[in-house]
């Protein structure tokens, strides 16, 4: 086996900057349209009585998306990849096939939504911005190279504190905040634990496992590591600057949807406006609650979150197909050499696109886009869970006990939640 040079270092503080990629983009890209809808009705819907959910998924959300990045790291493959080589072809593809048409369902109902922000902001009709965004998002992920998508990607990140600064201008009750916070409460209504189980699909997304996994490699080979030979193997310095990207980006991630669920709780459930279904219904009734900065803020931030978290969606789902195909790959890539992993994207934006001119409904596809991850999401952490206990793959590197405990929990968390989600929809049409 080829010997693995270490990536690069420089001073400190800069090394600390440089080294934010996949995890920060990760967890940013967490924050869509899809999931600001989600937070925007359960701080509507329940004040900040959802409030606890936040310390609740992060350490099993920042578990899960660190055994991806360290399944890229160390076996120097993206997750579709390795899943091709040491497991069985027919859960591949299944898996694949789910992560395609739940990401395509994300990609319509996010298009829908910043189309729908930005038809607030301008009067115009949202068809027009559908269209407009999925093409200059389709020729950023062809046409850009990996090193100018990941500046586009960090500097986009800063539009999610628009939504920590809203958050203070709603002059919340933080006695309150605190309480909740700190001090679960649950109800056992079928609205509260579809709401519950909404905002832990949309937390714990299987796209994110494979976008993780295959943006470890392109950073890999960012610096020069084009074969998998010389990828594979991690040093400790590799494994602790991926464990710290990584938890600051699903810290990052979890403290914006933290501020977004207090800003909808201290304005619109305050307000007794609770019945909010989507981010742009929110953004509206926050104009004369909270005034026009928190509205201009709030509709700004939903196109910029959309810009980070689309081509996440479209991409996670290139990966996971090209990978699984064994077909060029790789964002850095050009088009006529990876034409296959490009044609992927381009048909999941289409289609995204097309389901939003067929006039289908966004709330729905956002509950079967939640369904088919929740669906998706357990047995996947399971694989993952094997993978990286797999001396074959992981070397020395397999998972300690912290780790394996986070990642059964994840797994029982996701499979109640997708077993109840289930049981109230089944319930809701009985």
């Amino acid at each position: 086996m080829e010997t693995k040079p270490k990536r690069p270092r420089g001073l400190k503080v800069r090394s600390f900057f440089r080294g934010l990629g996949p995890g920060l983009i990760t967890g940013a890209a967490d924050d869509d349209p899809s999931g600001i809808s989600t937070y925007s009705t359960a701080g509507a819907a329940y004040g900040f009585g959802l409030l606890w959910t936040v310390l609740f998924t992060l350490p099993l959300m920042a578990a899960v998306q660190l055994m991806c990045a360290r399944i890229g790291l160390v076996s120097g493959r993206g997750l579709a990849s390795v899943l091709r080589r040491y497991y069985s072809r027919q859960l591949l593809w299944f898996a694949c096939l789910l992560l395609v048409v739940a990401n395509t369902v994300n990609i319509a109902a996010d298009l829908g939504g910043m189309a729908a922000a930005a038809e607030l902001m301008t009067g115009m009709p949202s068809l027009i911005f559908t269209p407009l965004f999925a093409g200059v998002i389709l020729l950023l992920l062809v046409f850009s190279s990996y090193r100018a998508l990941v500046r586009i990607f960090k500097w986009l990140t800063l539009a999610l504190f628009a939504y920590v600064i809203t958050a203070f201008v709603a002059h919340p009750d933080w006695i309150g905040v605190a309480r909740s916070t700190l001090w679960p409460h649950v109800s056992f209504t079928s609205d509260y634990l579809m709401m519950l189980v909404g905002i832990l699909g949309t937390t714990i997304s299987p796209y994110l496992f494979f976008w993780q996994a295959a943006e470890e490699v392109e950073e890999e080979k960012k610096h020069g590591l084009m074969s998998v030979g010389r990828r594979r193997g991690a040093t400790r310095e590799e494994l602790r600057d991926a464990s710290r990207d990584t938890l600051l980006g699903m810290s990052f991630s979890n403290l914006i949807m933290y501020f977004i669920i207090l800003t909808t709780g201290a304005t619109l459930y305050v307000a007794g406006q609770r019945d909010i279904q989507t981010a742009q219904q929110a953004a509206e009734a926050l104009r004369p609650l909270a005034g026009q900065g928190a509205y201009l803020l709030f509709s700004i931030g939903l196109i910029a979150t959309g810009f980070l978290g689309v081509p996440v969606l479209a991409g996670s789902a290139a990966y996971a197909v090209a990978e699984a195909g064994a077909w060029r790959c790789g964002i850095n890539e050009r088009p006529r050499l990876a034409k296959k992993f490009y044609a992927v994207i381009a048909i999941a934006m289409i289609a995204g696109v097309a389901m939003d001119y067929a006039g289908l409904d966004p709330i729905k596809m956002l509950f079967w886009s939640a369904v088919l991850n929740g669906v998706l999401a357990p047995p996947l952490i399971v694989i993952i869970l094997l993978v990286c206990n797999n001396p074959r793959v992981m070397g020395q590197h397999v998972n300690g006990k912290i780790m394996n405990a986070l990642g059964v929990i994840a797994a029982l968390v996701m499979s109640v939640a997708a077993l109840v989600m289930l049981i109230v929809w089944t319930r809701s049409w009985a």
